[in-house]
């Protein structure tokens, strides 16, 4: 039976259900360990076991499918910024590996990610960039993303923000996540995680499509940049969206739609 989610916000509906309880991050929160012990360990954790455990997931569980890899080759070097829907709790986390390897992800994220007692840390090594919580620690947030560009590392963030499952749309996003590869000069790609059912599951498999580069143009000021390139990933990932040929879950919008009680209970 396919579900029903009715939304009012595009913004900042989030129907990720994570129930987690989100911690605030502290302003002096450290993002970068200097610990040599704990860099090894994290690197082994990642190529060794975390790796080759998402690959099989993916692949098993969503019959997951990548197109255009091969944009990224000539910029492993250099490192980039990656832009993507927001469709999937656990998918959202592992795809970006696929994508990047051999090098590593590093995910833009809400603070809830590293709320979660006792895996802090072993998430931390696993990518995440959490988002600081408050103005007085976004300025260290800021600044871990820009040594992130210094470092050619691979950056992803989900600039819709908030997660809806399955959802095969491309939800208004702003500039403002863009401002990252405006001042370091990265180039840009995006993906579009699109949905197709499968034969004999209601399950959908995936197929990720990826888009880019786009630089930012030198004679343009910062502001110009950020919405030129929000505005190239936008239109990309919204032609790749009308790959999906299946929707999991239906959307409907409170405002436009009359809910009645044989309907069941919506969100």
């Amino acid at each position: 039976m396919k579900r029903i989610i009715y939304y009012s916000d595009e913004h900042n509906d989030d129907f990720a259900e994570l129930n987690i309880e989100q911690k605030k991050l502290p302003s002096d929160y450290s993002y970068f360990s200097k610990n040599p012990l704990r860099l090894l360990l994290s690197f082994f954790l990642y190529y060794m076991i975390a790796a080759p455990l998402v690959f099989l997931i993916q692949k098993t569980v969503y019959h997951e499918k990548i197109v255009g890899r091969e944009k990224l080759r000539p910029y492993r070097k250099t490192g980039f910024f990656l832009y993507g829907n927001h469709t999937r709790v656990s998918g959202d986390a592992y795809t970006p590996a696929l994508i990047t390897f051999p090098k590593k992800a590093y995910i833009v994220a809400n603070p809830d990610s590293v709320s979660i007692p006792g895996i802090r840390h072993l998430v931390e090594d696993l990518g995440t960039v959490p988002i600081s919580s408050d103005i007085a620690g976004m300025k260290r947030f800021l600044n871990a993303v820009r040594v992130h560009a210094d470092r050619h590392h691979a950056v992803v963030i989900y600039p819709e923000a908030h997660i809806w499952p399955y959802y095969t749309q491309i939800r208004p996003f702003k500039e403002g996540a863009f401002r990252y590869p405006a001042l370091t000069n990265k180039p840009v790609f995006c993906f579009t995680v699109t949905y197709q059912k499968r034969r004999f599951f209601d399950f959908p498999r995936t197929t990720v499509y990826i888009d880019g580069p786009f630089f930012a143009d030198n004679r343009n000021t910062m502001k110009q940049n950020q919405i030129m390139l929000r505005n190239r990933c936008y239109d990309a990932m919204e032609r790749r969206s009308k790959n999906s040929t299946y929707q999991h879950v239906t959307y409907i919008k409170k405002d436009q739609q009359q809910i009645s009680t044989q309907e069941g209970n919506p969100l």
